[in-house]
């Protein structure tokens, strides 16, 4: 179907104003457990919104997107994080902290990440939706690409789901609709997908929406609403089941959709439903205002919730001091404006047709069954792949392109040695073009190091036709009894017979005793 430019400018300014309007809601109850009863502001607003950090990294993505257009990925996003994102704290910390040790995304967001399970991204899925609005598919794919960065598992599908929901949106209207677009975009056993159909079965059997808050906080139980206490005493923590620390995404989509569904439609009735379950309230009905600004369009945002906020977008968390690489956008009005300019880059025109309209462009939007995840094929060749198989590449496998092939580096488990320790390393091939290729393997190890099967292996891969593209070779690294430093690089030479392409790709371990929150997925 075709979204024209006045339509898909009226939704994203929807989306941003209701990011603001619902963020500033919930603000005064984030990190509480409670039930309240607001139904407007808790705060001075007479000198503007209050900033907001689910904004600040969007802004940032922007950024990113308006140098490196489609390009964009895990490691462009991971640079930018580093370098105008401020805040330490959470999540944030943790996957800054990984990566300027050294690790890449998946890994910068596994590795002694206590919070890779909680909220951090699923709160910046907007800026993937309104780049490609109506084609969930490429806003999937790019929200696990920021996903990876700071989160793994439960972090990452609550993005994915988000964005999917929000791109969606732009195009249809039907809540269950929506919400199941959504669903189709990540794995059907994970907690995201338990939660949500769980509070879609409470809402069908006419369950209170005070049961099903219950319901969510402790069938998918977090901490975050235990930051800050409980609410005047109407609940104790003894009514709440243990939480594994950090684990916040399922329980906060729960509420998220708690609003979406009991708020029926109407704007005002969600982001207060959202707001009043507490918990991470800011990112709940920031989250939902932006999804229901999509679905109903700026124009039909409240004036009593839009007026106090106006078009002024506050900024906290972004580090403008790094030369002038970064562009801070002001406004609701601008930020619509240069996320609407990147369209016909970021899409490419068999996407967005800038040719034989009246207005700057339209988007050739998907609808129907087309917007649901599903094999694809990939041009004439007989491959198709699901977006799950996308979302098996985390927590553990580092994906590099390059002209001719992609390579994902496996590790397979987290990545710390001790000395006389064996790991696996696996390589997973990926063969871009119809002709079949010869490539070498070889190691760089340090000093005492050793590879099974050889440090120096040739490989055929195979070509799209009747055979399969796609060729995994595996190695065991055996790490010597003494070590001359706690972090080792050993590197994979990759070269191709007869091509100018060659890969210098580095497998990075650190010798330590294992990260208590990591222990469960060592072998």
């Amino acid at each position: 179907m075709v979204l024209t430019y006045s339509d898909y400018i009226e939704k994203m300014r929807g989306c941003w104003m209701g990011k603001t309007i619902g963020g500033t809601l919930g603000a005064p109850f984030e990190g509480y457990r409670g039930v309240w009863d607001v139904d407007f502001y808790q705060q001075d607003l007479s000198k503007g919104p209050i900033p907001n950090d689910d904004l600040d990294l969007q802004i940032v993505w922007l950024n990113a997107v308006e140098r490196f257009g489609n390009k964009v990925n895990a490691q462009i996003l991971a640079e930018y994080w580093l370098m105008f994102i401020d805040p330490y704290w959470c999540e944030y910390g943790a996957g800054k902290n990984n990566l300027r040790r050294g690790f890449q995304p998946p890994l910068s967001g596994y590795i002694n990440n206590m919070n890779r399970d909680s909220c951090g991204c699923f709160i910046r899925s907007e800026i993937w939706a309104c780049l490609a609005p109506g084609l969930p598919a490429v806003a999937a794919k790019y929200a696990f690409e920021d996903a990876i960065v700071d989160h793994s598992n439960e972090g990452v599908y609550a993005e994915v789901f988000c964005a999917a929901m929000q791109s969606a949106a732009f195009v249809e209207t039907d809540l269950d609709k929506i919400v199941d677009i959504g669903l189709s975009y990540i794995p059907s056993d994970c907690a995201i997908h338990g939660v949500v159909n769980a509070v879609r079965d409470y809402f069908r059997a006419n369950r209170d929406w005070k049961e099903t808050r219950l319901m969510v906080l402790r069938e998918y139980p977090g901490n975050f609403g235990e930051i800050g206490g409980y609410h005047r005493g109407n609940e104790k923590k003894e009514d709440y089941p243990d939480a594994k620390f950090g684990w916040d995404a399922p329980s906060n989509i729960g509420l998220i959709m708690l609003g979406l569904y009991y708020g029926e439609n109407d704007f005002e009735k969600s982001i207060c439903l959202a707001a009043n379950c507490g918990e991470d309230a800011d990112c709940t009905a920031g989250t939902l205002g932006a999804l229901m600004g999509i679905i109903l369009g700026a124009s039909k945002l409240p004036a009593k919730w839009v007026d106090p906020i106006g078009d002024k977008i506050a900024t906290i968390c972004i580090n403008n001091t790094e030369g002038n690489d970064l562009s801070v956008v002001k406004t609701v009005s601008e930020m619509t404006n240069r996320v609407a300019r990147q369209v016909p880059r970021f899409l490419g025109p068999d996407l967005c047709d800038c040719i034989g309209t009246s207005e700057p462009f339209v988007i050739l939007a998907q609808e129907g069954g087309d917007l649901y995840n599903k094999p694809r094929k990939a041009g004439y060749y007989r491959f198709t792949m699901s977006f799950e198989d996308t979302l098996r590449l985390q927590p553990f496998s580092v994906k590099y392109d390059y002209p001719i092939f992609s390579v994902a580096v496996d590790y397979t488990e987290p990545p710390y040695i001790l000395p006389g320790a064996k790991k696996k390393i696996k390589l997973h091939f990926l063969n871009k073009f119809m002709q079949q290729q010869w490539f070498s393997v070889n190691w760089i190890l340090p000093e005492g190091f050793t590879v099974y099967p050889s440090k120096s292996m040739t490989y055929s891969l195979e070509q799209w036709h009747t055979n399969d593209a796609r060729l995994t070779v595996e190695y065991e690294i055996t790490v010597p009894e003494t070590l001359v430093s706690e972090k080792m690089d050993l590197l994979a030479d990759i070269s191709f017979v007869g091509r100018a392409t060659r890969a210098i790709i580095p497998v990075t371990f650190v010798c330590t005793q294992v990260p208590e929150c990591d222990r469960a997925d060592m072998k």
